[in-house]
C-alpha cells in the first residue's frame, strides 16, 4: 500500500513526465518488481497511467481522480500541516460517516471525500443525488472554541463563497449563490451545502460542526434523475484535467483563509456581491406556506432582509426560498 501511495504522489506531481521502473524503484527504495504491481494496481483504480518500453510510466495530464496526493499538491505549506484527508471511492453519506467519527474525537481539520454517496442527504431531510465518479462529495470537521462562538452562525455561507470562488477559479464561468447556500453556473444548480451541528445539551456549548458539500462536477452520463433535471447542472461538459483535485485545493485554502481570518465578517461584502436573490421577488416557504416577499439586501450576518406583501418586514436568519430564474 505505501509504494502504491509513494508511486501517485510522485506521478501526481510530475504529471506528463516519463519515469523509467528502475528509476521509480531507486526513488521509493522498492524493487522494479514492486513498482509494476503497484501501476497495475492504480491503472484498476482507473488512473491513466502510460506505460511505454525505453519510457517507462507517467501519469497521463488529463486525468480527473480524486486524491489524497492530487489534492496536497495544490494546498499551502499551513493546510497541508493542519488538515488531514481521508479519500473513499464510496460512503452512504460523508456527513453520516463523519458523524461517528466526530463522536469518537476526531481534531478539527478532518477531511472526508468521496467519489460516490449511495445515501447523499441534503437540506431539510431531502436526498442528493451523487453519482459515482461525476461529483465531489465531501465533509469537513469543525470544533469552535469559545472564542469562536461568532463563526459558528457564518459556516454555511463561508463555505458558500468559498467553493463559489474556487468553482470561478477552476472553470472561468461565473459562480452566483443562491441564499443561503447553493451555489449556480448558467442558470443550473451544482453544489448543495448541509451544515450539522452537535449541542451538550446540558452546557449548550457546541460539539462539534460537519460541514458537508455536494458539486456537481460533469453531468451523469444518463442526465440528472427527471424530478431534479430542471433545476440540478454541471460545471464542465466534458472531462477537465485534474478539476477535482483542484476545486477540492481551492475550497479549502479558501474556506480557511476567510473562516480563520481575525476580521470574520471580511467576506460578507463578497457573498453579498455573489448573491443573485438580493432585489428580487422570491417565495419564502414556510412549511406548506409560499409567501412572497421582495428581498432588500443582506445585513452583516448573511441575513436576508425581505418585505411582504402586505409591508411587514423580515430578517430571515435561515429556511429555504424560491424564485422564477431568468437572469443570474
Amino acid at each position: 500500500m505505501a509504494t502504491k501511495e509513494n508511486l501517485l504522489k510522485l506521478l501526481e506531481e510530475n504529471r506528463g513526465i516519463y519515469f523509467s521502473g528502475e528509476d521509480i524503484g531507486s526513488a521509493l527504495s522498492v524493487s522494479r518488481t514492486s513498482v509494476w504491481k503497484a501501476v497495475k494496481a492504480l491503472q484498476s483504480e482507473g488512473y491513466d497511467i502510460c506505460a511505454a518500453t525505453n519510457k517507462g510510466y507517467c501519469l497521463a495530464k488529463n486525468t480527473d481522480i480524486i486524491s489524497n496526493q492530487g489534492i496536497q499538491k495544490y494546498l499551502s505549506e499551513t493546510n497541508k500541516s493542519q488538515l488531514e484527508l481521508t479519500v473513499l471511492q464510496s460512503v452512504t453519506s460523508t456527513n453520516s460517516f463523519f458523524k461517528e467519527k466526530a463522536i469518537n474525537g476526531a481534531k478539527e481539520g478532518r477531511v472526508i471525500i468521496a467519489g460516490e454517496q449511495t445515501a447523499g442527504r441534503g437540506r431539510a431531510g431531502k436526498s442528493f443525488f451523487s453519482p459515482k465518479d461525476t461529483g465531489i462529495y465531501m465533509s469537513l470537521l469543525l470544533r469552535p472554541t469559545e472564542e469562536e462562538k461568532n463563526k459558528v452562525s457564518k459556516v454555511t455561507t463561508i463555505a458558500a463563497l468559498a467553493m463559489s470562488e474556487a468553482i470561478e477559479k477552476v472553470s472561468n464561468k461565473k459562480a452566483a449563490i443562491k441564499w443561503v447556500n447553493d451555489i449556480f453556473v448558467n442558470h443550473k444548480k451544482v453544489c448543495g451545502i448541509l451544515t450539522e451541528i452537535s449541542l451538550d445539551l446540558e452546557s449548550r456549548n457546541i460539539e462539534y460542526i460537519i460541514l458537508g458539500l455536494g458539486v456537481n462536477v460533469y453531468e451523469p452520463q444518463n442526465g440528472f434523475p427527471k424530478e431534479i433535471k430542471d433545476i440540478a447542472g454541471a460545471i464542465f461538459k466534458k472531462s477537465k484535467a485534474d478539476s477535482k483535485n483542484r476545486l477540492i485545493a481551492g475550497f479549502l485554502e479558501r474556506f480557511f483563509k476567510y473562516y480563520k481570518s481575525e476580521n470574520i465578517d471580511s467576506y460578507v461584502e463578497k457573498y453579498r456581491k455573489k448573491c443573485f436573490v438580493i432585489g428580487k421577488e422570491i417565495f419564502v416557504i414556510k412549511g406548506k406556506e409560499k409567501l412572497q416577499a421582495f428581498v432588500r439586501n443582506l445585513d452583516n450576518n448573511c441575513h436576508l432582509q425581505v418585505t411582504y406583501l402586505d409591508g411587514k418586514q423580515e430578517i430571515l436568519s435561515s429556511g429555504e426560498i424560491s424564485l422564477k430564474l431568468n437572469k443570474i
